[in-house]
């Protein structure tokens, strides 16, 4: 693909590399100035996290959203009127991403602590979803409800819901992945109903994401 879109501004087929994010990258490797410049390694691994951020991430929202449906089928019919509220707690009990890492490049000051360049930071976003005094103590369960009335009602700080990041740092990709996974979800709940086949082992685990160990066996019977 990239020599591909090199090739065509070589021989004058186009007068640029494009303009989507690929371009970008592409832009960024004839760029002039050192700091600026990327290597074809640095677009291939560019990519790659693209691709998998992508498709790895909202892939888990969609796995936990439909074992926690299958799980309360009173909620499956709410979700066929209202979907947010499902979606956030999924997020919330699972999110995709269970922690964020920061290496701090220089010394930073935090309150009454200063924390030195080289440290890296964990942000754990796990503990943080399910922790009783920012959700309250049903912090463990399914409530979808505790949305109900918008985020900044549903925990005691914003900045306690953080499936996509927080701050000029959110995932670049939040709206396409809300939209992708709502899209799904309309597709197949007007039309089945869910319940959790009985070989069902709830047994998440963490590996680059939050996934099901042993698969998610789901029984999908047609709505009358």
């Amino acid at each position: 693909m990239i020599k591909a879109r090199e090739e065509k501004v070589k021989n004058g087929e186009s007068d640029g590399y494009g303009k989507d994010f690929f371009g970008t990258l592409l832009e960024s490797n004839h760029d002039t100035q050192d700091g600026a410049k990327h290597s074809l390694q640095d677009i291939i691994d560019e990519c790659k996290t693209f691709y998998f951020a992508g498709h790895e991430t909202t892939n888990g929202l969609l796995i936990w959203a439909v074992v926690l449906l299958a799980m309360h089928p009173k909620w499956q019919e709410k979700a066929r009127k209202e979907m947010n509220m499902i979606i956030n707690e999924s997020l919330r009990l699972y999110p995709p991403v269970v922690m964020i890492t920061r290496k701090l490049k220089r010394a930073v000051r935090v309150g009454k602590f200063t924390i030195p360049s080289g440290i890296e930071l964990v942000q754990p976003t796990l503990a943080i979803h399910h922790d009783p005094g920012q959700w309250g103590n049903d912090a463990n369960l399914f409530k979808p409800k505790r949305f109900s009335q918008g985020l900044m009602n549903a925990t005691r700080s914003p900045m306690a819901f953080l499936p996509f990041g927080y701050g000029p740092r959110t995932c670049l990709g939040l709206n396409f992945a809300i939209l992708e996974s709502k899209l799904a979800l309309s597709m197949i709940l007007p039309r089945y109903a869910l319940m959790p086949s009985p070989s069902y082992h709830h047994a998440p685990i963490v590996g680059i994401t939050l996934a099901p160990q042993h698969g998610v066996p789901i029984i999908i019977n047609p709505l009358q």
